[in-house]
């Protein structure tokens, strides 16, 4: 599996989807700073949340194959700029979070917003139900 980082606001998924893409038990709990599991970075909310901190993104993808933007499909608000993933030295996909929470126009919002970015592909997923789980996976296989 390629090596990837996770960005996104607090609360979009980050850390679930860390937790299920590693096989590790489904529990809540709040990155206080970087965390390698196993092939996974797994980033504090707040790094993309505080512009101050963003350059840290950017940095710590230069130790990944991949970035995730993550974008909870439940919350309106959006954090990441029009042709951000152009800032980061490796390639930038998207993940639409919390879709089995999400309405057809939430869904198709975060994933146009994303698209906005840069990212590309983009999946729409639940680590929950694990919609979506198994193309994503294919992908993070190739």
């Amino acid at each position: 599996m390629k090596k990837i980082m996770l960005a996104g606001a607090v609360a979009c998924g980050k850390t679930t989807l860390c937790q299920r893409l590693n096989g590790l038990e489904q529990t809540y709990k709040k990155t206080q700073a970087l965390e390698v599991v196993g092939t996974t970075i797994d980033t504090p909310g707040e790094y993309l949340e505080h512009r101050s901190f963003l350059r840290g993104l950017v940095v710590t993808a230069s130790e990944a194959d991949l970035v995730l933007f993550l974008q909870d499909a439940t919350q309106d608000r959006f954090l990441y700029s029009p042709g951000m993933a152009g800032m980061f030295p490796v390639p930038v996909a998207g993940v639409v979070t919390k879709a089995d929470l999400a309405t057809e126009r939430q869904l198709r919002d975060a994933r146009e917003m994303l698209e906005l970015t840069g990212a590309s592909p983009i999946f729409a997923i639940s680590s929950v139900t694990q919609e979506g789980m198994a193309d994503l996976l294919a992908f993070l296989e190739q």
